[in-house]
Parts: C-alpha cells; structure tokens; sequence
C-alpha cells in the first residue's frame, strides 16, 4: 500500500497535483497508506501519457468513456471503491485492455467488437434493458476507440521525440556522474 506522498515523490511530483488528478479524474480519496499499487499504476499511466504530450482534458474523455463501458459490462460487480482501477498495473494481455483503467476486455483492440451479453455481476436485472434506455455498448466502443487511435498517434509521434531528447541528454557532460 501507497501514501499519496510515497506517489508523488515515485513520479517526481507534487502530492497536491495528484489531489488535483483525483478530484479531476473522480477517484476516491484516502488516507495514509491506503493506496493499492494498482492506484499507483494508474497514476503513473497518466504522468506518463502527459509526459508525452496527450492533453488532460483527452485522458479524463478517455477514462470517462472506458468507465462506462465497464459499466455496460457490467464490470463493477466487485463492490470495491476503487473497482475501475484494479486492474491497473496488469501486465498480461496488453492488445485487449483499455488504455486506462486496464481492463481486460478479452479482445485485442481496436477491433471494435466485444462479447456482448456478458454479465459480470450477480444483481437483479433492470426491469428495462441499457438499449432500452438509450445505452448502446457498441456506439460507446466507437467513441472510445477513436479518442483511442488519436491518443496513440499522439504518442507515437511524441515518442520519436523524447528517444531523441534522451539521447541528447544522455551525451550531455552535465549529466555524467562524476
């Protein structure tokens, strides 16, 4: 388990820029060390994708999407606090999570297709279906993936970039060890 300051000192930043990223981000808060590494992954999943130049305002689209469709897939049956990010950290099956929240969602994406029907909850069912009442899984898939594809050209073109910046750096006295 995590402090919110062991996090910020591991991804050299303030612990109140990541009480700015919870309230921004809708995560829960808590004290001491009640942070799970998963938590802590999350975290350094934005810093990163920041780091090369995605904007805020696309991750918090982009994690507002990814959490309505774990809520389409019903994937929220855990009844934890932090349920859209356990899965943060996981490091298997890479081609099929979401970007963010990590979720397995059992295809590589984007190949625009899930497995519909599936409920990973044990509730009662609603007395109307999601469709029924306006939500379609596959057009919030759509959505997704292309605020998904723009994000990953993004990096792709930021990472060329960087690659070049650290060799840069790296040739540069000042950061020889003496």
């Amino acid at each position: 388990m995590n402090t919110l300051g062991d996090m910020a000192k591991a991804l050299n930043r303030s612990a109140v820029y990541f009480g700015g990223l919870q309230t921004r981000f809708g995560l829960p808060v808590f004290e001491g060390a009640g942070y799970s590494d998963a938590y802590f992954a999350f975290f350094r999943s934005v810093v990163f994708l920041r780091m090369l130049n995605v904007p805020e305002e696309s991750l918090r689209d982009l994690w507002h999407l990814e959490k309505k469709l774990l809520r389409l897939l019903h994937a929220d049956s855990t009844e934890s606090k932090t349920w859209f990010l356990d899965a943060c950290g996981q490091i298997t099956h890479l081609r099929r999570r979401l970007l963010l929240s990590n979720y397995d969602l059992g295809v590589e994406l984007p190949s625009g297709t899930l497995q519909l029907g599936l409920d990973f909850a044990s509730n009662l069912p609603e007395f109307f279906s999601g469709k029924e009442m306006g939500e379609n899984i596959l057009h919030v898939l759509g959505q997704y993936l292309k605020l998904y594809s723009h994000i990953q050209v993004a990096v792709q073109q930021e990472v060329q970039l960087i690659r070049s910046a650290a060799r840069w750096a790296i040739s540069r006295p000042f950061l020889k060890k003496a």
